[in-house]
């Protein structure tokens, strides 16, 4: 071939290979952008639905301000991987070109020849398709990866912000039982001095206010640690006394991030299959040369992989292969029904604990009501008073529990939803 004409059909080559499909990497903007913000004609449901997740936590409150600072602080080693996703989707989305590289040949004659090869692939089974498969399912599984680091680190953080105030509110509720627990040992330390109580029931009183006082010490002690660790994850402080933290009602639609992320692993795991298939499967080429002693061109059909008497086996394992990529899929989905239904009845449960020991607690302060006006009128006797106000302290710290133990569920249910973050702020 005269190398004029070589020319012309390289030229050609790379026109043809100029119909690769655009990548859906981010375009580079003036302001910031989310990671999943998709440009170009291919676009990917998984991302777009990652996208268009939108918080459950209250706009404008303190729980939202938290979220957003531990968005924020984070080192984000899920974004680094993702950015990389993409960046090698870009060069597999141009796979297509023309592939070029030196060549070095030795003469009859002893000489060293160098050269230019230039190589087009025309036909291979379609290698390279799934080879962009691949590249593309990539960046679905790093951008889901990206979306339930975000959504534990704010689950994680609003936790840690919840327990602050449990500890508040009980120790603060500690607090006020230990100081009328004080007043009832002063009325028992003055009967037991005229001789009217026995020892005996000052010991008790003091076991009681010991019991009281630990339970008050080691509240605090919890709301401490988790402000200092959310202190330590955010690098900020937040509002002390907020509003009861409410979180919304998750769509009844809502796919797990975790199901999700079990798709885009399938697509990937099927399209690696596809790929290394076809490399067992012959191809055409279409290859010059350019040296120094002139250039030619050919067409070359061969394997991208030698071939052997386990090629058969490996193409049924191959094929085997995207068989369990899918079943994994299933089993993703059973998983995440089993904790979506777990979940919902914990948060039921605990619902219906926060109501009935709301009951609890306003019969047992009527009670106790009851009994102090009676110890006053000589009707009743202290000790008595006070077993009925150490219940009422019992069932207070309870109701308290309950109340925080639906909120923390419930952050776990909106985490595993992809529902703690905002898709266009991560």
């Amino acid at each position: 071939m005269q190398p004029g004409r070589f020319l012309c059909a390289i030229a050609a080559m790379c026109s043809l290979s100029a119909c690769a499909p655009a990548s859906f990497d981010d375009a580079q903007g003036s302001g910031p952008r989310s990671n999943f913000t998709q440009t170009g004609e291919t676009t990917s449901e998984v991302i777009s639905a990652l996208m268009e997740r939108r918080s459950l936590l209250a706009e404008d409150s303190v729980y939202e301000q938290v979220a957003t600072a531990a968005i924020s602080a984070s080192s984000r080693a899920a974004e680094a991987e993702l950015i990389s996703a993409k960046l090698r989707a870009e060069a597999a989305s141009k796979n297509w070109f023309p592939t070029l590289g030196p060549s070095v040949s030795l003469t009859d004659l002893g000489d060293l020849v160098a050269g230019l090869l230039i190589e087009q692939v025309l036909f291979d089974n379609g290698r390279r398709k799934a080879e962009r498969e691949f590249a593309a399912a990539d960046v679905e599984v790093a951008a889901v990866s990206l979306s339930q680091d975000m959504n534990s680190r704010v689950e994680t953080a609003v936790g840690l912000y919840a327990a602050a105030l449990r500890g508040d509110e009980k120790a603060a509720y500690g607090d006020r039982a230990l100081r009328r627990m004080q007043e009832f040992r002063r009325i028992v330390q003055g009967r037991v001095d005229g001789g009217v109580s026995d020892r005996a029931d000052l010991n008790v009183v003091d076991s009681k206010i010991s019991g009281i006082r630990t339970a008050a010490a080691t509240a605090r002690d919890a709301a401490t640690t988790a402000r200092a660790e959310l202190h330590a994850m955010t690098g900020q402080s937040f509002d002390q006394k907020p509003s009861h933290l409410s979180i919304g009602t998750p769509p009844e639609q809502g796919q797990f991030l975790s199901v999700l992320k079990a798709g885009a692993e399938a697509e990937r795991t099927i399209a690696q299959a596809k790929s290394g298939r076809a490399g067992l499967l012959p191809q055409i080429s279409a290859a010059g040369n350019v040296t120094t002693d002139g250039s030619g061109a050919g067409v070359t059909l061969g394997t991208g992989q030698p071939l052997g008497l386990g090629t058969p086996a490996a193409i049924q394992a191959l094929e085997a292969s995207k068989e369990a990529a899918k079943r994994q899929v299933g089993e993703a989905e059973e998983a995440a029904r089993r904790a979506y239904s777990r979940q919902v009845q914990q948060i039921a449960s605990y619902q219906r604990q926060e109501g009935e020991t709301s009951a609890l607690v306003r019969r047992s302060r009527e009670t106790y009501e009851l009994f102090q006006k009676q110890f006053e009128a000589g009707q009743r006797p202290v000790m008595e008073v006070i077993q009925v106000y150490e219940e009422l302290v019992r069932r207070e710290q309870a109701y308290i529990d309950a109340k925080f133990e639906v909120v923390l569920i419930q952050l776990e249910l909106a985490r595993d939803l992809g529902l703690l973050a905002d898709g266009d702020k991560i």
